[in-house]
């Protein structure tokens, strides 16, 4: 399967509200008018997985931030990638059901950090689950601890990849 990396498109909505429930909680997962505004306001770090036909595979997506981590008001409300942010963020990376265990999420963590390199920043912020910190240190992030996050009433951990 071909696959190609690309700028999320409004056409995708659906789609990608799709797997985004797929990979959520209700309480965790964004909606469709927060998914719809980032597409809009940071369509450069919006990067979606495309097959052969441009059906959405999985994405990933996060704001330029001044901040080291990511706060809660950043998965309500979007604001335009500063060139002067040092950090990027992840507020979702997610992967339709059918096209886990192919290595999509970790080949969209490599995109945004080209992305993110190129755009001049410093480190890539997010917060996870307990569960997801594995994958995440196996893809070169760190736990810094605990986030004060308090997102979907879940317990958090920051977790950093320096460049």
């Amino acid at each position: 399967m071909k696959i190609t990396f690309d700028k999320a498109r409004e056409q995708d909505l659906q789609q990608i509200m799709e797997i985004e429930n797929s990979g959520f909680s209700k309480a965790e997962a964004a909606t469709k008018e927060s998914m719809l505004e980032r597409i809009k306001i940071i369509p450069d770090t919006f990067i979606v997985a495309y097959d052969e036909e441009r059906q959405p595979l999985g994405y990933i997506v996060g704001p330029a931030s001044t901040e080291r981590y990511i706060s809660d008001d950043l998965f309500e409300k979007s604001t335009p990638n500063s060139p002067l942010a040092p950090y990027q963020t992840i507020l979702s990376l997610a992967v339709a059901p059918a096209k886990q265990k192919m290595g999509l999420a970790g080949q969209l963590l490599e995109h945004l950090a080209t992305v993110a390199k190129q755009q001049g920043r410093r480190l890539i912020t997010l917060t996870c689950l307990k569960t997801l910190v594995p994958f995440y240190e196996k893809h070169g992030y760190q736990v810094d601890g605990i986030s004060d996050s308090k997102h979907a009433g879940e317990v958090w951990y920051n977790m950093t990849r320096l460049f």
